[in-house]
């Protein structure tokens, strides 16, 4: 069947009142992005609906990068016809024609916009239920349970038709929620905490601790290659790679060694916060699940978010491991995080950590040394890359949605 647009649903996006133009808007330039290798389809947004019109592009390729999109509840490939009964009867013929199988059944799900048409969608349903029945022999209707459900949408301007309902991410627009930093380490759990992040709308730029010699550029790499997968969602991510080994060794020196991975943490929060505040980022994510380590339980989260005010997000605190594990091979991240490269957590990781540790006794441990200057020399030597998807290379003219 030869397509000539793709309907695109907003879900979530569609309870939104005044501010609904500005979700989608960020819809609009996540589409943008995500089709900027098909430079002849154009994008219609509406109040209600969003149109990609296909001009001979790939319908399957562009449905495929589709799918990924948050803000995106499902999709139609579809066609649209002019408001002429005997073109119409065709079409929705050689819709459901295109994709019946022998003992399939069918109905139709009419929708009439456009009050001033001359069949009600009790007409619709006699007129094209009838003319399929009359042409494709074999084929019944099922009207709670078909293989095939032609949908006929009549506006003001045009009728639509499809029979494909594709469900798409949901979710809200990456950017329409604000801007966080997320924690990335090379483990399973952070990419997921990202991915869910997003999804929420939120964009975020990702802060990677690398304590080299001790952590290996094989150890980086994995990183990026993280970073790549969640660019794929939006089409570029910002990552700050801190250089960490000299706070690290001093830990290691001055604060005892069941307390060294909340200080640990403790540091790793307040660059995070630098360079959130220097981003105009408004929250940090972690990938923490709750007593799942030492630096994960209750008593630790509250020693180590002592150093800062802002908004901690864990969107996987309460989740069992099997589905966090789960939602990482459906994102395509879980391969690369178990490659066997450890990072600066694993590699300082003390013999037995504290898993209730005592904010005083920490405030106390760290008075003894002037890290401050180490904290700032850290942020100051930050490297900050720019990372899109391997297979995404984007055109010049998009430069500017970035």
């Amino acid at each position: 069947m030869n397509y000539d647009r793709i309907l695109i649903r907003y879900g979530e996006i569609s309870t939104k009142g005044r501010n609904r133009k500005k979700f989608v808007d960020k819809l609009r330039k996540s589409v943008r992005i995500a089709l900027a290798s098909f430079p002849k389809i154009k994008i219609r947004a509406e109040r209600d609906r969003m149109y990609v019109l296909v001009n001979g592009e790939n319908v399957d390729e562009i449905i495929k990068s589709l799918k990924n999109i948050f803000g995106i509840q499902s999709l139609s490939p579809a066609i649209r016809v002019e408001k002429d009964l005997d073109q119409m009867k065709e079409a929705a013929l050689s819709l459901v024609k295109s994709l019946y199988k022998e003992g399939q059944t069918f109905k139709i799900s009419p929708k009439r916009s456009d009050k001033t048409f001359e069949l009600d969608t009790s007409g619709i349903n006699h007129t094209f239920g009838g003319y399929i029945l009359e042409n494709i022999p074999g084929i019944k209707v099922d009207v709670k349970n078909p293989d095939i459900n032609l949908k006929i949408e009549v506006l003001s301007e045009a009728i639509y038709m499809s029979c494909e309902n594709i469900l798409g991410a949901g979710g809200l627009p990456v950017g329409s929620s604000g801007k966080a930093m997320l924690m990335l380490s090379g483990g399973i759990d952070s990419p997921v905490a990202g991915y869910l992040t997003m999804k929420r709308g939120v964009e975020i730029e990702a802060v990677h601790f690398f304590s080299p010699p001790y952590t290996s550029e094989r150890s980086k790499e994995k990183v990026i290659d993280l970073a790549k997968k969640l660019a794929e969602i939006f089409g570029s991510m910002k990552l700050h790679i801190v250089p960490f080994t000299a706070i690290q060794q001093s830990i290691k020196e001055q604060i005892p060694e069941n307390y060294s991975m909340t200080t640990t943490r403790r540091f790793m929060l307040r660059i995070t916060d630098e360079i959130r505040r220097k981003q105009e980022g408004l929250a940090i994510i972690t990938g923490d699940n709750l007593g799942q380590v030492a630096s994960q339980t209750l008593e630790s989260m509250y020693a180590i978010n002592d150093v800062t005010n802002t908004p901690i997000l864990r969107p996987l605190l309460t989740m069992d491991k099997n589905d966090i594990i789960k939602i990482a091979k459906d994102i395509d991240t879980y391969d690369i995080s178990i490659r066997p490269f450890e990072d600066c957590c694993t590699i300082f990781v003390p013999s037995s950590p504290k898993t209730k540790p005592k904010k005083e006794k920490v405030q106390h441990y760290e008075s003894f040394f002037d890290y401050e200057p180490l904290i700032q020399e850290a942020v100051e030597n930050t490297e900050m890359l720019t990372i899109r998807p391997e297979s995404k290379e984007q055109p010049s003219e998009f430069e500017d949605l970035f």
